[in-house]
């Protein structure tokens, strides 16, 4: 006969709950009444907490049954000497265990995007495998009731290992016990639960949208909370995507700039031009150098409002930036004769005075492959007697 029930009302048993019993309750009511969860039910969830530290220590379940909450203060073993936190902590991680740690682990998967996807913005779906609770058992793994310490680690949910490497010496090693997964416990077959077969959690695919706002970037992360494996006890992990940026075959991103590079002829460089490029809306935009502003080759100019969008102002976007590549004409274009004609509407050259003492040699195309393979040979060759090697660039011969 016991004095009073508040306790036992608390978690909601009978006080003639077994210890298992007061266990799942606990488990239960914590679960649905955490602050990270219910963020106003603070106090009940302390409640619970003080009720679960008497009720599962058998000697002060005893004080409490004999002479109620106020022989537990009497007798110094008031609730108050742990928090609702710890015990919590202790319930769930095995001991000391801190916050972070009773959350699972982060789930990160790498997604690939095309620069087209990050410049208008879209979604895409991702499907991924995730444990969650199993729905049959409700994270229990069995017939609730049946719950066995394992008889192959005798509870510690640990086999620890002795093996003797050499006279005298001994070796112990420690692994987590495969009957059980850890957990010190286990069902027999018949009281397993045939739905996640005593795992307590099943395999169950999950479809994600994830929304790609314009102007994101590469490596940047779009993190979906509690969407990780679910573990009884612990608070889910978040699924984190990964933005992982395609290359372009016309575009590089610099920020919130566009690099791309046009290639010019030698007479739209000296006298303007018009060209048109395709962005990554399918707009076309034409670019225009007038008349009389010459573009020297590698030159670097800019579009203004054509880069990027930047990220949550897509309204603004950065600079469209062009390097330019002069064409020239090809050898004997033109036809000798006309050339001092070319020359007459080009800007003078300078002139070089020539003295007997100088010597006039002839420009010649540089052949790299003869060079490698003269001195490739030359590596190979077995000769006692060293002597210079000549390092000149091979010329083709005219």
């Amino acid at each position: 006969m016991v004095k009073e029930t508040g306790f036992y009302d608390l978690l909601g048993v009978s006080p003639k709950a077994s210890p298992d019993e007061i266990k799942k309750a606990y488990r239960k009511l914590a679960l649905k009444y955490h602050p990270d969860k219910n963020p106003n039910e603070g106090e009940r969830f302390k409640l619970i907490s003080q009720a679960y530290e008497v009720l599962s220590d058998p000697n002060k379940r005893d004080l409490y049954d004999q002479g109620g909450e106020q022989a537990i203060k009497e007798g110094g073993m008031a609730g108050g000497s742990s928090s609702p936190m710890d015990i919590f902590n202790m319930f769930f991680g095995g001991g000391g265990r801190t916050q972070r740690e009773r959350r699972g682990k982060d789930v990160v998967h790498q997604l690939s995007v095309t620069m087209e996807e990050m410049y208008n913005g879209t979604t895409r779906k991702l499907g991924l495998q995730k444990n969650v609770i199993c729905e049959k058992c409700d994270g229990y793994g069995g017939k609730k009731g049946t719950l066995q310490k394992c008889s192959n680690c005798k509870g510690r949910g640990v086999q620890i290992q002795v093996q003797q490497i050499g006279p005298g010496m001994i070796q112990q090693t420690q692994s987590m016990c495969g009957d059980c997964q850890g957990q010190g416990d286990s069902f027999s077959a018949k009281d397993r639960c045939k739905t996640c077969n005593g795992r307590k959690v099943e395999r169950k695919k999950k479809i994600l949208e994830v929304h790609i706002d314009k102007g994101m970037k590469d490596g940047q992360k779009i993190t979906f909370h509690g969407e990780g494996d679910q573990e009884p006890g612990l608070e889910p992990g978040d699924v984190v995507i990964v933005l992982d940026q395609k290359e372009h075959s016309i575009y590089q991103r610099q920020d919130d700039n566009l690099i791309t590079k046009m290639n010019i002829k030698l007479v739209e460089a000296l006298c303007g031009f018009k060209k048109s490029i395709y962005t990554l809306d399918n707009r076309t935009l034409i670019i225009n150098s007038p008349p009389g502003e010459v573009v020297k080759h590698n030159d670097i100019k800019c579009v203004q409002g054509e880069g990027m969008p930047v990220h949550k102002q897509p309204f603004e976007k950065g600079l469209l930036i062009i390097k330019f590549q002069v064409e020239f004409p090809e050898k004997n274009w033109l036809p000798e004769h006309r050339l001092p004609q070319l020359e007459s509407l080009l800007p003078e050259r300078d002139d070089i005075d020539i003295s007997e003492d100088m010597e006039e040699v002839d420009l010649c195309d540089v052949e790299y492959e003869s060079q490698r393979r003269r001195q490739s040979r030359e590596a190979y060759e077995e000769d006692e007697e060293e002597g210079p090697r000549g390092q000149g660039v091979q010329c083709q011969t005219q």
